[in-house]
């Protein structure tokens, strides 16, 4: 292990959450869940002020939705999040080369390869910057942990939110780890923690106690050998800046049970086409096309065919995935549908795949595919108007707005921008020629032509179709959060731009 505490760990706070609230002032303070709002959605982020209910990421949204009935429910926006993500990672990797992003929000960075950090005080100073820089550039807040290891850095950063800065001094490791529950290390979970507490090891200080011969006979060699390595705070494992990608896989489940064989085969072909754009965009290409099939009894089936060379091509991927499913029983109903690739590469063999015959059907181009890659809803402007609750719309006469909730053939809008007062709610008909989808607006400037100010701070307490707000000024001013300084997403008002998802 190192001798200075120049491993740090970035997370951002409750991240999807608080791009919606900076997003939309009338949110600031307010509990916001980011999930799937069918009935078999789950939650992907909640705010912290819907924390405070009980509310938790891969929640049952149904159960989350009895814990925080006043909660906003949205729809993720992830060609959104993506582009947030993206100038994250941009301020990290002019620390150092090293980055190793986890997800979206979280990463780590090895200071020290960089020349950013060599001892603790400039450890510290590092970790601050970019606290501070993050906030300039996107207006959101992150929580820094540094340490002189991987597992001290990411469990620094839990103890240091919501945004805040977490050093472990190097020494005072074991003493730290000491008294916290084993689930507190990485590898243990539920089932690990369960069993070491049945056995009346509940902290890692009980794990050095007991010795690593005992964890060999009760977790097996690896498992034992790792996590007596970890209660003694060994972590010699380096930041890796690029993770090879094994597969890449979409999915989607349904409210409903699909019992419809055509109707299979047709939500089969396009996530097949999702995936290649998935595919396509990380400049990849694969040889094993897999399908997943969860049906009505909850079993889960997996087909895998391997082809000859690697391919991106859509055509190739859907013929495969159509094969796979005519080995699977679906009279039942299915509930969860998947296609994937794995065997990847970076090149393609198209000339080995005539088995793609007949009319390749085209891409879906522009706004569409990035709809469909990222794997969330648009709004669609054509014969199915669907408006998704918490995505960006512009109504020719009152400007930008986002849905607050939709149904029996209404759509409820709040028009407000990042930069305004929480704005006012009006409400139209599904199929009004004057409201449109739009692209999200940057979060910490103003774009050029969208400086109007759409609402005038006074809300409609009755419109919460979609439960986002009660139109009263939660302390969302221009550029800023609440009044109280507390909760993710307030703005900086800095001058850097986000560019729009």
């Amino acid at each position: 292990m190192r001798t200075a505490p120049t491993v740090l760990h970035l997370d951002m706070d409750a991240f999807f959450a608080s791009v919606e609230q900076a997003s939309k002032p009338s949110l600031r303070g307010k509990a916001v869940v980011v999930g799937g709002l069918g009935p078999r959605g789950v939650v992907a982020t909640a705010s912290y002020e819907a924390r405070v209910f009980g509310v938790r990421s891969a929640l049952p949204m149904a159960q989350a939705r009895r814990l925080a009935p006043n909660a906003a429910y949205l729809v993720p926006r992830f060609a959104f999040y993506r582009s947030i993500s993206e100038r994250v990672m941009e301020l990290l990797r002019a620390l150092s080369p090293l980055v190793e992003p986890l997800s979206l929000d979280e990463a780590f960075v090895d200071l020290e390869a960089g020349g950013a950090a060599w001892d603790e005080r400039s450890a510290r100073q590092a970790g601050a910057k970019l606290r501070a820089d993050i906030r300039a550039v996107t207006g959101l807040t992150g929580s820094v942990g540094l340490a002189a290891s991987k597992m001290l850095a990411k469990i620094a950063s839990e103890r240091a939110k919501p945004d805040g800065l977490v050093l472990i001094e190097p020494g005072t490791e074991q003493a730290l780890l000491a008294p916290l529950s084993v689930r507190t290390l990485p590898g243990v979970g539920p089932a690990t923690g369960d069993h070491l507490r049945r056995v009346g090891l509940h902290t890692v200080g009980d794990l050095a106690e007991a010795g690593e011969d005992e964890l060999v006979r009760l977790l097996g060699k690896a498992h034992g050998h790792a996590l007596y390595a970890m209660s003694l705070a060994r972590d010699d494992r380096s930041v890796v800046a690029e993770r090879e990608a094994k597969s890449v896989s979409v999915e989607d489940t349904y409210d409903v049970d699909i019992h419809d064989r055509v109707r299979v085969g047709v939500e089969v072909g396009r996530l097949a086409d999702r995936c290649v754009r998935r595919l396509r965009t990380a400049g990849l290409s694969g040889r094993t096309i897999v399908l997943k099939v969860r049906r009505y009894d909850f079993s889960t089936l997996t087909r895998s065919e391997t082809l000859r060379g690697p391919t991106d091509d859509p055509a190739v991927v859907r013929e495969a995935a159509a094969r796979l499913l005519d080995s699977v029983d679906t009279t039942g109903g299915v509930r969860l549908l998947g296609v994937g690739v794995s065997g990847l590469a970076d090149y393609t063999q198209e000339d080995l795949f005539a088995q793609a015959a007949g009319e390749r059907r085209k891409e879906l181009p522009g706004e569409e595919a990035e709809a469909a890659a990222s794997g969330e809803e648009r709004p669609q402007a054509g014969a199915e108007r669907r408006w998704p609750a918490g995505h960006d719309v512009r109504h020719s006469e009152y400007g930008h707005g986002w849905v607050q909730g939709s149904g029996l053939g209404r759509v409820t809008v709040r028009f407000e921008t990042p930069w305004s007062a929480p704005g006012r709610v009006r409400t139209f008909r599904t199929d009004d020629r004057a409201l449109h989808p739009a692209d999200p607006l940057p979060l910490t400037e103003r774009g050029p032509g969208d400086g109007e100010d759409s609402g005038d701070g006074e809300g409609d307490p009755s419109g919460q179709n979609g439960r986002g707000g009660d139109g009263r000024d939660a302390g969302g001013t221009r550029g800023g959060g609440p009044r109280d300084g507390r909760g993710p997403g307030a703005g900086a008002g800095a001058a850097a731009r986000v560019r729009p998802g």
